[in-house]
């Protein structure tokens, strides 16, 4: 089991290939007998509906970056915003790979670009969990939504949101007094104003996915309502621990709400991905403008 680990480990753009493949066959045996229905929906999505999934992907993107700056500065680091949102940029670039590989492009080129003044790596992975905390948060409190498509019994959302907030008063007590070294990059949730701008900003960020998802749906012609997209966005986060690369998508919403039609689900699934590759690519276009058009000197190494 450790050497299989160990090869994961070493061997993540193999693992995340073979998962997307994985995942590809599934849906492609799925929908083997709906390829022109799955064809006419992909097309039935009005343009203006996939300009504004793009536009609020792109808000999506700012408002975790500006989250990711509160907790960056909490950490005790002094980037600027704009050089912050470059290496951000990159990072959700990476996303598209899988979630742990745009961390660590986020991280890697902050530290390339202002060394000095951001905070060591291991503190940035620590300053993410701030956001991530809120969003299983939010995910526990609408967990609900998972109940019709998934089958299951009402009572499976009262557990979760139990079992979240005794995680959540347990960590509290655990983290009081530990302040140093990785645990630095929590320092945004022990500040009241640090901490209600980050939960602003993912709620924000939160529903404009939501209604992304439910614009697209809608736009393919299924029918869903807004508790079927608060769904699909909480399968997506769930699959997106999982290297599947860029058919998760199509697979969480043939997974959540198939019921609602295979291929018009399939087919909105895979314009979410699609339009969330282009508003990260519109994003990183911004970054290398404004890379070239406003130059920063470059810093000294980071003491060791």
């Amino acid at each position: 089991m450790e050497r299989a680990r160990a090869w994961v480990r070493r061997h993540p753009t193999a693992v995340t290939v073979a998962g997307f493949m994985t995942v590809i066959g599934a849906l492609a045996i799925t929908l083997a007998d709906k390829g022109g229905e799955f064809v006419h929906s992909l097309g039935a999505a009005p343009l203006w509906i996939l300009a504004l999934a793009i536009l609020l992907h792109v808000a999506w993107l700012v408002a975790r970056s500006e989250s990711w700056h509160v907790c960056v500065e909490a950490a005790g680091g002094s980037v600027s915003r704009r050089r912050l949102y470059r290496a951000s940029s990159l990072g959700y670039l990476g996303n598209l790979f899988n979630g742990q590989f745009g961390l660590a492009v986020r991280i890697a080129a902050l530290r390339r670009s202002a060394p000095a003044d951001s905070p060591k790596p291991s503190v940035l992975v620590a300053a993410e969990l701030p956001i991530v905390v809120i969003e299983i948060g939010l995910a526990a409190i609408c967990s609900f939504t998972l109940i019709g498509p998934l089958g299951a019994p009402w009572w499976i959302a009262l557990v979760v949101l139990a079992a979240m907030a005794a995680i959540f008063l347990a960590g509290g007590r655990f983290l009081r007094d530990r302040r140093e070294g990785f645990w630095q990059g929590l320092s945004a949730m022990r500040c009241l104003g640090g901490r209600n701008r980050i939960i602003a900003l993912t709620v924000f960020a939160v529903c404009a996915q939501i209604v992304r998802n439910w614009l697209v749906l809608k736009g393919v012609g299924a029918d869903a309502s807004i508790f079927d997209s608060t769904a699909l966005l909480i399968g997506m986060a769930a699959l997106g621990l999982l290297p599947v690369g860029p058919s998760l998508g199509a697979a969480a919403a043939v997974l959540i709400l198939g019921a609602h039609g295979v291929a018009a689900v399939a087919a909105a699934g895979a314009l979410l991905t699609a339009t969330a590759a282009v508003g990260a690519f519109c994003f990183a276009a911004w970054a290398l403008v404004d890379r070239l058009r406003v130059p920063e000197p470059l810093q000294a190494s980071a003491p060791a």
